[in-house]
This record gives structure tokens, C-alpha cells and sequence, in this order.
């Protein structure tokens, strides 16, 4: 999962930003460009599930074993609408992600309800 400042015409985004992985698998991180990190979203992701923290300017790596819905935002620009999905295994979307996405800025919300949509379809 990219980091990037610009893609297309679409600016502070995670590319691609819907994931669709099993479990065990491992998603990298890519600081494309600077100024960008990948936390989670309160809400998201199962219970017991690792948190993900990737720090500024960082490529990681990030094994992910329970299946879920995992939300990320980039914490200076998630007003800017920088935020991505990683969907593990076959799963619903929660209640509490859908609630936590009332709390998020506009653009951000406007992002995640598209990707969220994703979800169900194969």
C-alpha cells in the first residue's frame, strides 16, 4: 500500500486504497512520498486484532492473522481524505466501523463509505 502525496487526479491517497487479502497474509507499507504514516481507525478491525501503526515515513511490513475490517488513516491528512481499507479473509462490515466513520472529516467519510461498499463484491 502505497503513500502518496498525488495519483491521477487524486491527491493524499493510499494506492491502491481497498485491499483484499487472507489471512497470514502481509501488506507493505510505502512511503512514496514524505510526510505520510498509516494508523488505524477506531472502529475498525476484530477484536484482538494487532493495531496497525506504521511510523512517518516508514516501509513496513504488516502480517495480518485475524480476519476483519482493518481502516487506516495518514493522522495529517486524513481531512484530506487519506484513507484506506484492508479487508482479511471473508467478513461483514461491523456496526462500529460504520459508526466510527461518523466521527472522521467529510472527505474522509465521503472515502471510506465508497471503499466500505467494496466490501461484499468479489
Amino acid at each position: 500500500m502505497e503513500m502518496r502525496n498525488q495519483s491521477g487526479s487524486e491527491r493524499f491517497v493510499y494506492e491502491p486504497d481497498f485491499i483484499r487479502v487472507s489471512p497470514g497474509d502481509t501488506v507493505v507499507f510505502v512511503p512514496i512520498d514524505k510526510g505520510h504514516n498509516a494508523v488505524s481507525i477506531e472502529g475498525f478491525g476484530p477484536g484482538g486484532g494487532q493495531p496497525i501503526n506504521v511510523g512517518f515515513n516508514k516501509e513496513v511490513a504488516v502480517t495480518f492473522d485475524k480476519p476483519g475490517i482493518y481502516g487506516v488513516k495518514c493522522t495529517p491528512h486524513v481531512g484530506l481524505g487519506m484513507v484506506g481499507i484492508i479487508v482479511v479473509g471473508e467478513v461483514e462490515v461491523p456496526e462500529a466501523a460504520r459508526a466510527s466513520i461518523a466521527k472522521l472529516p467529510p472527505k474522509a467519510r465521503q472515502r471510506l463509505e465508497l471503499l466500505l461498499g467494496q466490501v461484499g463484491r468479489s
